[in-house]
């Protein structure tokens, strides 16, 4: 008799390409909306399991070795067999979007190693940061009490040089601070900004910022934020 544990097909890497192509080709949002697409899937598919009471794991023959009439085996066994699949589809699309953010920050250093020396600021205050600074291309307009943003130490007025892996020159009209809210939820943010403190002088800071969904207002960060 054959394993009834076993799934339909076996598990191993993946036997098809990605539904859109090769990913490595993907751009950085277009690998985020196909992990977010995994992610529903697999929910769904655990959903299923959930339904009939049973887990990966569980035995679907009876002590004596025959089916169990309590469940719907074939259904199960299917929905296994795609649980697996989709896991590893799922790790294959995370080894190429960590590869990606690699080589981003890496052009990022590139980049950085070859700008002129840092120059000291006169008047830096408090946790300060003596760098070469990126030119602002954005600007806090308002931050919501028991945001994520206010947890952060953003202001209004406050003015952005970068966020994340996000600068002046590839903001793209803040469609890029977006997709790196979107894509690090639960996961802190190194935004670095210029704020006034006096009329001649300001305070370049570092902020570690976390997107979440759950402080009770609307959006990720509760602030509002227009391109400079």
């Amino acid at each position: 008799m054959d394993n009834i544990h076993a799934p339909t097909v076996l598990a191993g890497p993946s036997s098809r390409p990605f539904a859109n192509g090769d990913a490595k080709h993907l751009s950085f949002a277009e690998l985020q909306v196909k992990k977010e697409h995994l992610e529903a899937e697999l929910k769904v598919l655990g959903g299923i399991l959930d339904s009939h009471g049973v887990t990966m794991d569980t035995p679907l023959i009876t002590g004596d070795g025959f089916p169990r009439a309590d469940i719907d085996v074939a259904q199960i066994r299917t929905t296994r067999s795609r649980i697996i699949y989709l896991k590893n589809d799922y790790k294959d699309l995370m080894t190429t979007i960590e590869k990606h953010l690699h080589e981003h920050f890496a052009s990022i250093q590139d980049t950085e190693d070859a700008a002129p020396a840092p120059t000291q600021l006169s008047g830096m205050l408090g946790d300060s940061i003596p760098e070469t600074l990126e030119e602002p291309f954005a600007k806090v307009n308002s931050v919501v009490a028991g945001s994520p943003a206010e947890s952060a130490g953003l202001k209004p007025g406050d003015e952005i040089r970068s966020f994340g892996y996000v600068n002046k020159a590839n903001h793209d009209g803040l469609k890029k601070v977006a997709e790196c809210v979107q894509g690090n939820q639960g996961q802190r943010i190194l935004v670095k900004i210029s704020r006034r403190i006096e009329s001649s002088r300001r305070q370049e800071l570092q902020l570690n910022l976390t997107p979440r969904s759950n402080w009770g207002g609307r959006g990720l960060l509760g602030c509002h934020i227009l391109p400079l």
